[in-house]
């Protein structure tokens, strides 16, 4: 204690210095506005390794989300992004090792294995160095997700997912006065803005909205879900307006919400009608069909069917995996289907605001073209392991009604994710934003599901509630002392 104390008198000493110096010998950094933002973000990123545990989660998502925002500073946010995962996942190991409350369990050791052979699959690739540096982007990515982004949601417990609500619906009335007001494409394209809504948004807002006791953040909360279903609608996804629609009954069905669930079933109707008498869809063929099945289920291109936008991509992926079954393309990167020369190889992008050099319309297609048929089997058991987290939580759900849990709002974003990954690949593009967030919750979820170390504990909380005994009680028949969640409610 005291040597940190040392530490913190010594900055305080030298940081003016060091100002003071820069100011009357190199005043011309602080007319270059580059420096100034450089000099910033160099701050930003020392406060929130000095205070690792409770601000760098929270700037590890800042920065991938303000990469995935049309602006200026998308291409500085691109570079940084990479920096802080790398920082966070250095930073992350190092605390680990030195906290032995929560142990790795299989899916973190599934997550290794799947690093392993997206490192295989770049030795057979063509691009051998653009595919291990995205396998190692992989491998940052899942360290940081079960290290220092797991210790940060198990050590601040109620105030992650009170912050997280906040954050959400920061992010709807920023993204509502972007599109309704300034009208800026903020996420780029159409696909984005219904991802972040459909599996970031929706999933939180509705499950805060359950879990609300006062009036007032009900109303809020309810404000900004009918907000971002409006957003979402807007986008015209498919992929995800499906993914949100599981994702609902998912929370609303084991709940016993089925009021809820009718209210908004014909609210969101009744936003569908306004929207698409307001926004036209994206679209370069025009349509005399004005129904709403015709935009939001065949887009204005009924005479394709309802997978003609995706059935292309699909059978270029099946083509170009059944010539490389094995080992496949190599992780991130991939075969053109016209010829195989050096100049045809294109690599895929790790997020989807910049032009995309070759679209798999899916993920588990994506993932199983660049590892083959062998080294797709651990990302396949990964999928496996996380999916049976889900079912485990609903599972609870249904057999006690009980939303007050941190793992129902986790497994609502998870399975959303799962759905939308099945119609648009990014689960495993590490650059994009919400592959981090998604992994993140996924890689916790299992210490809270009910075979968890932290959330065991709340479950036994909860059976010594229903069969009457007192708080008190309940407490000190449990040892260890775990995060409350009453101040979100």
């Amino acid at each position: 204690m005291k040597s940190r104390r040392g530490i913190k008198f010594a900055l305080c000493l030298m940081i003016p210095v060091i100002a003071a110096y820069l100011a009357f010998r190199r005043g011309y950094y602080f007319n270059n506005t580059t420096y100034l933002i450089d000099g910033i973000a160099l701050e930003l990123l020392l406060a929130a390794v000095w205070d690792f545990r409770r601000k760098y989660l929270w700037l590890t998502i800042v920065a991938f989300l303000g990469a995935g925002i049309s602006s200026s500073l998308q291409g500085d946010w691109s570079v940084a992004r990479w920096l802080v995962l790398g920082i966070g996942a250095l930073a992350g190991c190092a605390l680990y090792m030195r906290d032995p409350r929560y142990r790795l369990n299989v899916v973190h050791a599934a997550a290794i294995c799947c690093v392993l052979s997206a490192l295989v699959s770049a030795t057979v690739s063509s691009f051998p160095q653009v595919a291990a540096l995205k396998a190692a982007s992989l491998l940052l990515l899942f360290l940081y997700g079960m290290t220092g982004a797991r210790l940060a949601i198990l050590d601040q417990g109620e105030k992650f997912f009170e912050r997280l609500l906040l954050g959400s619906e920061i992010l709807v009335y920023s993204s509502a006065i972007a599109y309704f007001i300034l009208r800026w494409e903020l996420w780029g394209n159409p696909n984005s803005l219904g991802v972040v809504m459909s599996v970031i948004c929706l999933p939180l807002l509705l499950w805060g909205m359950i879990v609300s006791s006062t009036r007032n953040i009900r109303r809020r909360r309810t404000f900004a879900l009918v907000l971002a279903i409006v957003l979402l609608l807007r986008s015209y996804e498919r992929a995800g307006i499906t993914a949100a629609t599981i994702s609902a009954l998912f929370l609303c069905i084991p709940l016993r919400e089925y009021r809820l669930l009718i209210k908004g079933a014909v609210l969101a109707l009744l936003c569908a009608l306004v929207v698409a008498a307001f926004v036209p869809v994206t679209t370069q063929e025009v349509s005399n069909d004005d129904s709403l099945i015709s935009k939001f289920v065949y887009k204005d291109k009924q005479e394709k069917g309802i997978m003609g936008s995706r059935r292309p991509v699909w059978e270029e992926t099946l083509s170009s995996l059944r010539q490389h079954p094995w080992f496949g393309t190599g992780f991130g990167t991939t075969y053109s289907q016209d010829s195989f020369s050096h100049d045809s190889i294109k690599t895929s992008m790790t997020y989807t605001s910049f032009k995309v050099a070759r679209e798999h319309g899916n993920s588990y297609l994506a993932i199983a073209e660049w590892t083959g048929f062998l080294g797709v089997a651990p990302f396949f058991i990964l999928l496996a392991l996380v999916i049976r987290n889900v079912v485990r939580v609903g599972a609870y759900m249904r057999r006690t009604a009980d939303p007050h849990t941190f793992a129902v709002p986790l497994a609502a974003v998870v399975l959303a994710g799962f759905v939308n990954a099945g119609f648009e690949d990014w689960m495993f593009a590490v650059g994009y934003h919400t592959c981090v967030f998604f992994w993140m919750l996924a890689l916790v979820l299992p210490d809270f599901t009910p075979h968890g170390p932290i959330v065991s504990r709340l479950w036994h909380y909860d059976a010594l509630a229903v069969h009457g005994a007192s708080r008190q009680e309940s407490l000190s028949a449990t040892p260890v002392i775990v995060p409350s969640h009453a101040s979100i409610y």
